[in-house]
Order: C-alpha cells, then structure tokens, then sequence
C-alpha cells in the first residue's frame, strides 16, 4: 500500500523544469547510491538502511549504501567522487559540511547525474548544489520547537550533548534549541565525541559543575545512550531535568517509559531512504519529480503516542 500510494504521489504531483533526459530503463534495474556522512558506529542509520532495501526490492532497483567508516568528511568527499565516476542512476546524498561537498556533488550534478540531497544541510544548499530537492528536517526549526516544550516545563538552563561537531547541522539544532528557551547561545554544547564512556563522563562532569542545569538536549542515539546513563547516576530523572533528545531508539525509547527522557525529535528517517528512491525512479522512468522539498520532521514521540512507534523502534521509526 505504501509503495502504490508514494509512486501515485510522485507521478501525480506536477513534472520538475529541470532538464531531463529519459532513460530507457523503464523495466527496472536502475542503480543508485545512497551516500551518507555516519561512521559505521552510528546505528541510527539502520533505520535509513532499512528503508532503501525496502524501496529497492519493491521497483526492482539497487541501491548501494557507502559512507565514512569513521565519519572522516574528506573521505566522504572522495566516495561521492568515486560513486560520480561510476556513472549511476542517481545519487542520493547528505550536505554534513557544504565547504566539503559542494564541489563532489556539483561534479556529480554536472555529469548529468540527477542528486536528491537528504537529512543533514538545507534545502537552500541543495538547490543552490543543482540537486533535485531536498528531503530532511530543518534543524535550527526542530531545535527551536523542542527549547520551545522545554521553555514550558520551566528550563531556561541547558547543555546540548553534541556527538557530532563538525556537522554544522547538528549545531543548528543546539542553537535553535537556545532560541526556543530564550536565552543566548554560549557555551552551553559539549563536544563529547564518538566514544560513549567519555561521553558519558563528559556529560556527568558537566552536570556536576553545573548543578543549575535543568535541561539537556542530545543529538542522537549516540550521544543519548551515554547522557541516560549519566542521568540516572546522578538521579537527575523525572521532574528534575528535561531531558529531549533527537532521534529514536529501544534505548531511548525505554528511556520515555521510564520518565528519564521527556521526548524524542523524530525526523523520520524511513522517509529520508525510501522517498528519495521512489522519486528518482520515478525520475528517471517517467521524467516527474516532486517540484517542492519535503520536510521529513520534526515530529514528537512522547510517553503518549509511544506504544505506536516503540516496536519498530530502529527498524523502520
């Protein structure tokens, strides 16, 4: 049902001014590449996984997942150059560091390679980029509505658990988190990197040191397995700190059960894999496209619409 309503959508919405060229694949077989800036320790992007193959297998396409085993971003610039040299169907492709990308994804779109950008950058680079469109959350937005809940639980002090520095996307969601609160962004973002006992120590230092802290924001299941722990170390839980995080997991969904983390930002990452795939095959079966971006969030999974995602929870939420 799913894949009849997507497709419908996508060949009734109106075709694209873009320039295109038809292909004559149009029995399937179309090869794309998904290129994302996660390390392979990021589990969040299982769910992005999950999605792709589910595509691939419903229009009879491939798609090949590549990124930076440890999330370096020049080596992400060097995949897109290598997947752009392979000449595929399309590209599918993140904007982590638009200073970084924009000349392999230019090269990409100047080789006649139609390119859907997704999750992390703007749709404003991905246009200017000469992408197709852009299907993500806009972060600083889902930043600012989630400081917005907290500001109404009465925080106005917080630190945000950043476990992935150099994406200027995550710090888009800290700084809109601050707007939200009303209050100036300063030093309230920790760059606690990959490894989750120093995070967790990280964030129990800070909280230790700053005892006025009644709010705390992470960015991931990365960072958010990690600041549970250091949470209920601390007894920190329930009506003393509230705690959102970015994201989905069983971790953090148990975590809401269990009142230690308030609410989840759901950015969808299932529509983030699985719409980009429907869209260029559309493309380039038929010559449609969307003509407009899509927001794939920010949603707000809390402990009242919990049990509807919990069980796909990583999988396909």
């Amino acid at each position: 049902m799913m894949k009849s309503l997507l497709c419908a959508t996508a060949l009734g919405l109106a075709a694209s001014t873009l320039p295109f060229a038809a292909s004559a694949q149009d029995n399937g077989g179309e090869q794309f590449v998904l290129i994302s800036h996660a390390p392979d320790s990021d589990s969040w992007w299982n769910t992005i996984r999950n999605a792709i193959k589910l595509a691939a297998d419903e229009l009879d396409v491939s798609v090949d997942y590549r990124n930076p085993p440890t999330g370096d971003l020049a080596d992400m610039a060097r995949i897109v150059e290598q997947a752009t040299a392979s000449n595929p169907d399309g590209i599918i492709v993140t904007i982590a560091d638009f200073d970084v990308l924009s000349g392999p994804i230019r090269a990409a779109v100047d080789q006649g390679i139609p390119v859907i950008t997704i999750n992390s950058g703007t749709a404003e680079q991905s246009k200017e980029l000469g992408a197709l469109m852009h299907v993500g959350q806009p972060e600083f937005e889902a930043g600012r509505l989630a400081g917005e809940r907290a500001k109404k639980e009465g925080a106005s002090h917080f630190v945000c658990v950043n476990h992935y520095i150099t994406n200027p996307a995550s710090v888009e969601r800290c700084r809109g988190f601050a707007e939200g609160l009303g209050v100036e962004f300063g030093n309230q973002m920790i760059d606690a990197g990959q490894d989750p006992g120093q995070i967790q120590n990280t964030v129990s230092a800070y909280l230790s040191a700053n005892p006025d802290t009644d709010a705390i924001l992470t960015l991931g299941p990365t960072s958010a397995h990690p600041t549970i722990r250091a949470v209920q170390e601390q007894g920190l839980g329930g009506d003393q700190t509230v705690f959102a995080t970015f994201d989905l997991s069983g971790e953090i969904a148990q975590a809401i059960r269990d009142d230690i983390v308030d609410f989840a930002i759901d950015q969808q990452p299932f529509l983030q894999g699985y719409l980009p795939v429907v869209f260029l095959t559309n493309y380039d079966r038929y010559g449609v496209i969307p003509s407009n971006d899509v927001n794939s969030g920010p949603g707000f999974i809390t402990k009242d619409n919990l049990d509807q995602v919990e069980a796909l929870a990583g999988q396909y939420r």
